[in-house]
């Protein structure tokens, strides 16, 4: 298997919502954020499958030394591979992919944040990071397209957190800062039920909807700050938007059921926003 196929791969078989958003990319844009978009599957999956702490911060310490050796040449797994020929068309700098990779070492390093100034940071390392990477490659002439790119990484991330409350919890993890629980007066060990009635509550509804009011809020202030020089060019970061807001929507009308259940869109619905996306502009 060449390195192209092998991202090719590893990012069509994680049935993200980002997939669909690269279909529409020409192919040597498609290319590098196929290959970039796989590096970081590849980070996370190594805190999300490795049981082990202690073994995953050897495997992410791994990665470090090969971002490192293939921005000096040399290059030894397929991911790497395929991302290195297009660094320098669309800036990708090694500093970015340290940042992805400090961000999932934050999570075998806490599985709390005390508030949302934490969490910020965070997702500014898992999100907004990738939100930069991906609007330089899909084509960035303002200067503000970086701010909301890292913005409505920020709201997609924040959407992720929502829809994988129940999961997150399972693996020990909640991302729900401690002082917007403690407003809301849900605590911890309901989340960490893993059993009915689970840990619903008018409560945890209640926190959910500020969560998700937050959310939101991001999306549009994103949604603002995209010149429209770069409106066209941006158009897969769009799709995305749209798809995990469409997201957000449904947990909404399924009443935030997320403690026991992953809601999903269909892969079909995914595929007609971004397609509307496409012939909309926006």
């Amino acid at each position: 298997m060449s390195p192209e196929q092998y991202v090719q791969d590893k990012a069509a078989g994680s049935g993200s919502s980002f997939y669909y958003a690269f279909l529409f990319l020409p192919p040597p844009r498609r290319a590098a954020i196929t290959a970039f978009y796989a590096f970081c599957r590849e980070v996370d999956d190594v805190v999300d499958e490795t049981q082990d702490a202690g073994v995953a911060a050897t495997k992410l310490a791994w990665w470090r030394k090969e971002a490192a050796s293939a921005f000096a040449g040399q290059p030894s797994h397929p991911v790497m591979k395929a991302l290195m020929p297009h660094v320098a068309a669309y800036d990708i700098r090694r500093e970015h992919l340290d940042a992805v990779i400090e961000g999932c070492e934050m999570d075998l390093q806490q599985t709390r944040y005390l508030d949302f100034p934490g969490l910020q940071r965070y997702c500014h390392l898992v999100a907004g990071v990738v939100g930069e990477v991906a609007s330089s490659i899909f084509g960035r002439t303002q200067p503000q397209t970086v701010d909301y790119a890292h913005k409505l990484g920020l709201a997609m991330q924040l959407t992720n957190i929502i829809r994988d409350v129940g999961d997150d919890a399972r693996r020990g993890r909640i991302y729900l800062p401690v002082n917007e629980l403690q407003q809301f007066g849900v605590k911890a060990s309901e989340i960490l039920l893993r059993s009915k009635p689970w840990g619903y509550s008018d409560r945890f509804t209640a926190l959910m909807k500020f969560q998700a009011e937050r959310a939101h809020r991001l999306y549009d202030e994103a949604l603002a700050q995209l010149p429209e020089a770069d409106r066209a060019a941006q158009k897969p970061g769009l799709m995305m938007a749209n798809i995990y807001r469409a997201l957000l929507v449904e947990i909404e009308r399924e009443g935030f059921q997320v403690l026991h259940q992953r809601i999903a869109l269909t892969p079909l619905r995914k595929l007609w926003i971004a397609m509307r996306t496409n012939w909309r502009g926006r």
